[in-house]
């Protein structure tokens, strides 16, 4: 490409080019680059950098909000199981209201 001082901006045609992006390789001048983790860097590409990072905090966001749907799923799941096994214990006898047509109300046991 040359020597960066005979060089013009990517996006400027008209001004000097002060740096060259290490991403892309393209030089810019002084208003098209910026210092991103000690390095200068362009725009679009520190857009893409920022971006793989929020792209990745996403998918760990999506990934715990699906593990507590199923977690909940499945407690909710084994919960009303166990209710109605615990209903399934009572006898038949206490659901037809004929258990309580067999206790004496009678306090004199006649």
């Amino acid at each position: 490409m040359g020597d960066l001082s005979q060089q013009r901006c990517f996006n400027h045609t008209s001004r000097e080019a002060v740096a060259r992006c290490p991403e892309c390789r393209r030089c810019f001048c002084r208003e098209c680059v910026t210092e991103h983790d000690d390095r200068v860097i362009c725009a679009p590409c520190l857009r893409k950098l920022t971006a793989t990072g929020e792209t990745r905090k996403l998918r760990w966001q999506n990934a715990g909000l699906v593990l507590r749907f199923t977690l909940g799923f499945l407690t909710l799941f084994i919960l009303f199981y166990c209710l109605g096994q615990i209903l399934l214990l009572i006898p038949s006898s206490f659901h037809e209201g004929s258990l309580w047509q067999n206790l004496s109300l009678d306090p004199g046991g006649s």
